[in-house]
C-alpha cells in the first residue's frame, strides 16, 4: 500500500510510520515546505498514493498568544484545502483520505457522541468546525474519514510527556477541581484504528477516536498515580495554569466527554477500553 502522509515526524505520525513500515508499505513523507507547493505540484508529488494522512498543525498546549493562536488556525486550515485541492488535481485518485480533528469541537456539558453532538463556540471548536469543512471538500474525489483525536496517550510522547516529570517528583496532582471529563486513547489504539480504517475499507464520515470509557480529570491523576507508584495529591490550581497558558488553559480546564460510537457501530476492538489498563501498558517494568 501507498501511504503519503503529513506531520509524519510528530509523536502520532512517528507511531503511524513504523506501524506502516513493519507492513512495508511505501510512505512519501508531505513536508511543511510541499505545502507552499501549488495544487497541481502538490498532486505530483503524493499521485500513486491509495491513502492521504493529514496529522500536521501547530501544537496545542502552549500559551495561546494572538500570534499562537494564528498558528493553530492556520496550519489546520490552510494545509487541509491544500491536501482537499491536490487530492482534486491527481490524475489517479487516492482510495481514502484521512483528516485529523479534535474532541475539543464539542461542548462540555455533557456526554457526546458523533450521531448526538452539539459544537462549542471557543476558538478550537471553530478551528476544528473549519478544519473539518476544509477535509471534506475531498468527498466528490475519494473517500474521507475524519478522525477526532481525544488525547493520545503514549509514554514517549503526547500529552504524558509533559504530565510526567512532576509526577516521578512526587509532586503530580489534579488539574483545577479536578472534575472536568478527560476522554483519552492509548496510542496502540489510535494506530489500530489508522490500519482498520485502511484495510477494511468500510467507512468513511467522523469518528471519535477515543476510548470508550472516558474518566475525569481526578480519575486519570490517580490511575496515572498508581502506575508510577507516586503520589498525586499536589493540586494544580486554576490560575497557576490560567498564568502559564492563558487562554489556552481551558483545553485542560474544561474537558469533553465522548463516546466512539461510529467506531464501535464499525467492528472496531479497543485493546485497552480502560485508564487502568492503558497506564500499566504503557509504564509496566
Amino acid at each position: 500500500m501507498n501511504i503519503a502522509i503529513s506531520g509524519s515526524t510528530g509523536f502520532v505520525g512517528s507511531q503511524l510510520v513504523n506501524a506502516f513500515r513493519e507492513r512495508e508499505f511505501k510512505i512519501t513523507p508531505i513536508r511543511r515546505r510541499d505545502f507552499m507547493l501549488t495544487d497541481e505540484e502538490l498532486a505530483d508529488k503524493i499521485e500513486g498514493s491509495q491513502v492521504i494522512i493529514h496529522l500536521a498543525g501547530a501544537p496545542i498546549l502552549k500559551r495561546w498568544t494572538n500570534s499562537h493562536k494564528k498558528a493553530i488556525y492556520n496550519s489546520r486550515i490552510n494545509t487541509t484545502r491544500k491536501l482537499s485541492g491536490a487530492i482534486a488535481n491527481m490524475k489517479n485518485k487516492p482510495q481514502l483520505f484521512i483528516s485529523s480533528s479534535a474532541v475539543g469541537i464539542y461542548k462540555s456539558d455533557k456526554t457526546y457522541t458523533e450521531n448526538n453532538a452539539e459544537y462549542d463556540k471557543t476558538f478550537l471548536a471553530k478551528v476544528c468546525i473549519d478544519w473539518e469543512k476544509e477535509a471534506v471538500k475531498a468527498d466528490d474525489h475519494t473517500h474521507v474519514v475524519i478522525f477526532r483525536f481525544g488525547t493520545v496517550l503514549g509514554r514517549n510522547g503526547g500529552a504524558l510527556k509533559t504530565m510526567l516529570p512532576p509526577f516521578k517528583m512526587g509532586i503530580g496532582g489534579v488539574l483545577g477541581n479536578g472534575e472536568q471529563a478527560f476522554s483519552w486513547i492509548h496510542i496502540t489504539d489510535l494506530v489500530d484504528a489508522y490500519l482498520f480504517a485502511m484495510e477494511s475499507e468500510l467507512y468513511e464520515g467522523i469518528y471519535n477516536l477515543t476510548s470508550p470509557h472516558p474518566v475525569t480529570n481526578y480519575e486519570f491523576t490517580k490511575a496515572l498515580g498508581k502506575a508510577l507508584h507516586r503520589p498525586s495529591f499536589f493540586p494544580i490550581p486554576k490560575f497557576a495554569l490560567k498564568a502559564l497558558y492563558g487562554e489556552g488553559a481551558n483545553v485542560l480546564l474544561d474537558g469533553q466527554r465522548i463516546i466512539p460510537e461510529n467506531l464501535q457501530k464499525a467492528g472496531f476492538n479497543f485493546r485497552f477500553p480502560h485508564i487502568e489498563e492503558a497506564l500499566e501498558d504503557l509504564f509496566a517494568k
